[in-house]
C-alpha cells in the first residue's frame, strides 16, 4: 500500500550471486574445470566430480588431451521455476596437470618415456609444428 493513503507501489528486489570456488555458471548451464593426472589423461581413468546434488563418476577415455570438455546432462542448475525453464547441464573441462617434485627416479622414468615417443604420439604438437612452417613458407621473400 501506498504511503498515507496513496495507491500501491512496486516492490523492487535485487539479487546478487556470488562467484563459486568450483562452477560458473551461464544460465542455466554450469562450467567447471576439472584436473586429471598425466596417466589417467593418457590411459583412461576414472574420478569423482562435484555436481549440486552431490559427486557423481566421470569416466575419462584413454588418450584425453587439455581442453576436451564433458556434458554431464541435467546436472546444471535446475530453473523449471523460473520462467518454465528446464535443468540445465554441468560441462566439466579436462586441465591435464603436469606432475611436481619429482623424484631423480621418476625424472628418469619421464627421459626414457620421452626416447619411446614419436611425432605420432603428439598430434597437437605435430599439427602446431606444420601449421608454423606452413606459415612461414607462405610469407613473401
Amino acid at each position: 500500500a501506498g504511503t498515507q493513503g496513496g495507491p500501491a507501489g512496486d516492490l523492487y528486489v535485487q539479487v546478487e550471486v556470488r562467484d563459486h570456488p568450483i562452477f560458473t555458471r551461464q544460465g542455466e548451464h554450469l562450467y567447471c574445470d576439472v584436473p586429471v593426472s598425466f596417466v589417467d589423461a593418457a590411459l583412461g581413468g576414472e574420478l569423482e566430480v562435484p555436481t549440486l546434488d552431490g559427486r557423481v563418476n566421470l569416466k575419462i577415455p584413454a588418450e584425453t588431451q587439455t581442453g576436451k570438455q564433458f556434458r554431464l546432462r541435467g546436472k546444471g542448475v535446475d530453473v523449471t521455476q523460473v520462467r518454465g525453464g528446464g535443468v540445465g547441464d554441468l560441462y566439466c573441462r579436462v586441465v591435464v596437470e603436469t606432475p611436481v617434485n619429482l623424484s631423480s627416479k621418476q625424472k628418469d622414468l619421464l627421459r626414457e618415456f620421452a626416447g619411446e615417443t614419436s611425432e605420432k604420439n603428439r598430434p597437437k604438437q605435430t599439427s602446431w609444428f606444420e601449421g608454423v612452417k606452413s606459415f612461414i613458407d607462405s610469407l613473401p621473400d
